[in-house]
């Protein structure tokens, strides 16, 4: 036994259903009513037009005229029948006081009774009844016909309630019509805007539409990478958490035109412009993310779907990844040259000279120890003083020399917790890579020195780290070319770099950990003549805002 489901009626089949109901509904109750109020206007009609040939009649002298001969029907019959066929009405009958009849319609009622009630009109008064008498029931008016102050006579028009009732079937074919056509008009209407909504809603019934709304929710609300809809005019139509969170949006942003979210200018752009966009890296306020657009074109409003992921993570381990490649390749050729001086200070013992040995072995220990003995010293912080035992390292190795001013100093303990090390990482270590890069072209001649100012000819790079009054405070300063006025407000961009496209992304991280922390990043002319950045950062929590002094 094969089972059959019905599926549910569509949302537009449902409302179609509903809506052609509701039209047959009060077009039926509309004609309903027409059909009522018509019957009641024609009861009115008929009557008003009989009443009116009644006392027409009981005032006509011709009639007066004829009551007083000896054989009123002679005369009053002829008259009756050429009134009632001019009318239009079912009959007209003239009496005596009585009630006998003088005319009528079928001459053989002539001088018969009349049937229906006279009271009313031999007291003086006209009046109107619906009562059945030879020819059927029948609306009719009877009043007095009077001769001063004597009734000498009835008269009693009237209309059949059948001949009513013609007329009104003749209107209510009319007004079928009528109602048939509304009701064609609005069932088309109702279809054409049911079709529509059956093409917007995908033929989906209530209750489908009701669980894709909360798929919808909850796909928005959970999924971890950043969306955000634009619609044709490039509004906000839709942004789910993670997209309000690395865009730092505020609730209200829905509807709001993309130039108006105070964005960085280059995601900006990305974001109002037409063609798509594929792994492009953008830097906020406070995070790296990675965009791509795809532009809508179907529908009737074309707009843009954007993806954002967070690369803040990734970005900071890529730097780390790349300091931890420069240290391995930094003690790879500490090894190299260890092993070239310790072969050095075995072929000196050999050669017996041994007190010779003795002082190559010595003083290399001791230019060694220099360093990390003041590192040590001042610096208890362990990741800034493996950061700068390895950038020194690395320094070294491109004949620059690092060292540390005499009055850093670093108490354990000093930092908050609230500073990542992390940041420190990417703060420091990036100034420390620019200020080597700089000092290092610079000494090679590969640079703009600016021979007036420049104090040393050896490549120096001068890092201080000192905690002072409630900050932290973080310098750095080269022998390099520096960096003129011009560039000074677009040092700290992503993409400024003067080595080349593919670089330019230190400084504006720099920027952004220093603003994710609340300190300030200014940019200064150094005591040799090159760059010199100083970097505050808050220790109790304060917040700050980034910026950037021309040299």
């Amino acid at each position: 036994m094969r089972l059959s489901r019905t599926l549910p009626r569509s949302l537009a089949g449902q409302l179609f259903a509903m809506q052609a109901l509701l039209v047959a509904a009060v077009v039926a109750g509309c004609a309903f009513f027409a059909y009522a109020s018509g019957r009641d206007r024609a009861e009115e009609t008929a009557a008003r037009q009989v009443r009116a040939a009644a006392l027409a009649m009981a005032e006509s002298p011709s009639v007066h005229e004829a009551i007083r001969t000896p054989d009123p029907s002679a005369v009053l019959q002829p008259y009756a029948e050429r009134v009632r066929e001019d009318t239009g009405i079912a009959f007209v009958t003239i009496m005596n006081p009585e009630g006998v009849r003088w005319t009528h319609p079928d001459p053989t009622q002539i001088g018969r009774s009349f049937i229906g009630h006279t009271e009313r009109a031999l007291l003086g008064e006209t009046f109107e009844e619906t009562y059945a008498g030879t020819l059927g029931p029948s609306i009719r008016v009877v009043t007095p016909v009077r001769d001063g102050d004597r009734i000498v006579g009835l008269v009693s028009a009237g209309i059949t309630v059948e001949r009513v009732s013609t007329q009104v079937r003749e209107q209510l074919g009319a007004l079928g019509t009528a109602a048939g056509a509304a009701l064609a008009l609005g069932a088309l209407g109702t279809y054409v805007i049911n079709a529509r909504l059956r093409r917007h809603t995908h033929g989906m019934n209530a209750g489908e539409l009701s669980r894709m709304h909360t798929y919808h929710e909850a796909t928005l609300h959970a999924v971890r990478e950043g969306l955000l809809m634009l619609d044709g005019q490039r509004r906000v139509a839709l942004i789910n958490d993670a997209g309000r969170e690395l865009l730092g949006l505020a609730p209200g942003s829905l509807g709001r035109r993309v130039d108006e979210l105070a964005l960085p200018v280059p995601l900006t752009g990305a974001l109002l412009a037409s063609e798509p966009r594929v792994d492009e890296v953008h830097l906020t306020a406070d995070r790296v993310i990675v965009v791509n657009t795809s532009p809508v074109v179907g529908g009737e409003r074309r707009g843009t779907v954007v993806t954002l992921r967070d690369h803040t993570e990734l970005q900071a381990l890529s730097g780390e990844l790349d300091s931890e490649r420069g240290f391995t390749q930094a003690l790879r050729s500490q090894a190299h040259e260890a092993a070239n001086r310790l072969h050095t200070v075995v072929s000196l013992i050999e050669l017996g000279r041994v007190e010779e040995a003795v002082d190559f072995a010595t003083a290399e220990l001791e230019l060694a120890q220099v360093l990390t003995d003041r590192v040590v010293g001042a610096v208890a912080e362990p990741v800034l003083a493996a950061l700068l035992l390895g950038k020194a390292a690395q320094a070294n190795e491109r004949g620059v020399e690092l060292v540390l001013a005499e009055d850093s100093l670093i108490d354990d303990g000093a930092l908050p917790r609230s500073l990542a090390p992390r940041d420190l990482v990417t703060v420091l270590g990036n100034l420390i890579d620019n200020a080597v890069d700089a000092a290092s072209e610079a000494a090679a001649g590969a640079g703009a020195p600016l021979p007036a100012q420049r104090t040393a000819t050896r490549a120096l790079v001068t890092v201080t780290a000192r905690t002072d009054s409630g900050e932290l405070l973080l310098r750095v300063a080269d022998t390099g070319a520096g960096i003129g006025p011009d560039d000074a407000d677009e040092v700290f961009l992503r993409g400024w770099t003067t080595h080349g496209t593919g670089r330019g992304l230190g400084l504006a991280l720099v920027r952004q950990a220093v603003h994710r922390n609340g300190g300030t990043v200014t940019l200064g002319r150094a005591p040799e003549g090159g760059a010199e950045f100083t970097v505050r950062l808050p220790l109790d929590g304060r917040t700050a805002r980034t910026e950037v002094a021309a040299p």
